[in-house]
């Protein structure tokens, strides 16, 4: 399977501008789905990234940088609503003596009432507003 084909179109411009960095590599995604008709088991009112820090950022220091500075980028140009943008460091335990550490950048939408359709404008719009945050990180030398 290519990934490259298996992105969500909702989501790819934030994945290829993340990657385009050369600070992390994604490795999963999800653009978001809202409606009654695409909810799983799991909680699928939401868009994300995961990712690692690429080859040569083992430690994590830049890419705890990289995300600081989006995220701060993000809330100074935009806002806590409609969609509101975290990211964290996810611990995951794989075997008694090994624990997987996954960095996510997560959109969901504030108002869980809102209908899909608004849900799916409002988290496309925090999208290219990321995309663009992250560009202009990038070009200032910020990160």
């Amino acid at each position: 399977m290519d990934r490259q084909t298996d992105l969500e179109p909702g989501i790819r411009p934030l994945v290829e501008a993340l990657n385009a960095t050369g600070i992390v590599q994604t490795f999963s995604s999800c653009e978001g789905h809202y409606s009654a008709q695409e909810q799983r088991l799991v909680d699928r009112n939401l868009a994300y990234v995961q990712f690692v820090p690429a080859p040569g950022y083992e430690t994590g220091k830049v890419v705890v940088n990289l995300l600081k500075k989006l995220l701060e980028g993000f809330k100074a140009a935009h806002g806590l609503l409609p969609v509101t943008v975290t990211g964290y460091l996810r611990f995951t335990p794989v075997d008694t003596n090994e624990t997987d550490e996954t960095y996510v950048l997560e959109l969901r939408p504030f108002n869980r009432f809102d209908p899909p359709d608004q849900k799916r404008v409002d988290t496309d719009r925090a999208v290219a507003q990321l995309v663009t945050v992250l560009t202009r990180l990038v070009a200032a030398g910020a990160i």
